[in-house]
């Protein structure tokens, strides 16, 4: 291999898959979910990375990412993500912008893997050799028979002990059903695995200390976005009044997020296909290990898999319904959860190959 790699134009696409089922949360509802595709050519080898946002995403990397990334060289990921960062500075960092950067991002790590013939986790630097997982879903849409189903096929099915359902329906307008909901779902997976539950801040902060107390007899150990992520004194309020573990930051878009986020929550989330690729990923990692604190890495299983291996400070990757789908779906090379851990490593790079001709039905970019 040459000294240096020269990145070819990227080709980005973009695909909109219907959901299985209607799904909703606290704060929103939806029925479809659209994956933007960044590959990334250098050499005789492609990088893929993705994220989970709307299609013009794909726009935001033909306009304003490809003319600072071509012609750099491939093995220079910091370089690069610091080029793509100031080339939209003033279209904004956060956003819509910050997800093509990431899908981006992750598709350079993919590729310099690929260069070096190297599975990703052996580039970044194995912590551990087993990932673990939890199981996530339990839309406020689903019937208790539907919940349960879904449940019984993570827990009892492929043994993962941990699991988390959504509450906070309606803005919090339905805590008495969230409450049953829980209890139908703690009956459901047994007094073994952990609870989990997500209000998409669809609580005031009041609410949530109540709620959380309600659900405390229920075995509920961690409690995401029990008010908006935005309301920091909220989230440490809620989280000083109640046993369990409060948890947010999947909408960080940049490392400042997360800094202003550690002293509100007892474990920091972050999305790599949101706050800035694998780069920013680990870095927000390292920020939450120097202040004590695990992270969790927010959807997208098989792009945080092989990163996640790297991290000490770990607690585990959500293992998302939607997201499942979409790429077992997509790529040859998926992971399998079964045992509650998934063991990235097994190919090159990240160990996925996108299914092109199978999902042009797909495609609307």
């Amino acid at each position: 291999m040459k000294d240096t790699v020269s990145i070819e134009p990227p080709a980005v696409s973009a695909y909109t898959v219907p959901t299985d089922a209607p799904e909703a949360d606290g704060t929103s509802a939806w029925d479809t979910t659209t994956i933007v595709i960044a590959e990334v050519t250098a050499g005789d080898a492609t990088g893929t990375g993705w994220t989970y946002a709307p299609a013009a995403a794909a726009d935001v990397v033909h306009e304003w990412l490809t003319p600072v990334l071509t012609g750099r060289d491939a093995l220079d990921i910091p370089a690069a993500h610091d080029a793509m960062t100031q080339s939209v500075r003033n279209t904004g960092r956060q956003g819509l912008a910050g997800c093509a950067l990431s899908a981006v991002d992750i598709a350079l790590w993919d590729l310099k893997a690929r260069l070096l013939e190297l599975p990703l986790v052996r580039l970044l630097g194995a912590a551990r050799d087993d990932v673990p997982v939890y199981g996530s879903g339990g839309f406020t849409t689903y019937h208790d028979t539907h919940l349960a189903a879904q449940l019984n096929g993570w827990v009892h099915g492929q043994q993962i002990p941990r699991v988390k359902i959504k509450i906070g329906e309606s803005w919090g307008r339905a805590a008495a059903r969230d409450v049953h909901r829980v209890a139908t779902a703690r009956e459901v997976i047994g007094d073994q695995a952990e609870l989990y539950v997500d209000a998409n801040g669809g609580y005031t902060r009041k609410q949530a200390v109540r709620v959380g107390k309600a659900l405390t007899e229920h075995g509920v150990g961690w409690f995401e976005e029990p008010v908006s992520s935005d309301d920091l004194r909220g989230l440490a309020l809620v989280r000083d009044h109640l046993m369990c573990d409060v948890t947010a930051g999947e909408y960080g878009y940049d490392l400042a997020y997360f800094a202003r986020m550690i002293p509100a929550v007892d474990c920091l989330q972050a999305d790599a296909t949101r706050c800035g690729g694998l780069t920013e990923w680990l870095r927000a990692a390292a920020l939450a290990q120097a202040h004590g604190l695990e992270v969790s890495a927010h959807c997208a299983p098989h792009i945080h898999a092989s990163a996640a291996a790297c991290v000490p400070n770990l607690r585990h990757i959500e293992w998302f319904h939607d997201h499942v789908r979409v790429e077992s779906l997509f790529f040859d090379g998926a992971l399998d959860p079964t045992g509650g851990v998934v063991r990235p490593g097994s190919g090159i790079g990240h160990g996925l190959t996108l299914r092109s001709d199978d999902v042009e039905t797909f495609r609307v970019a």
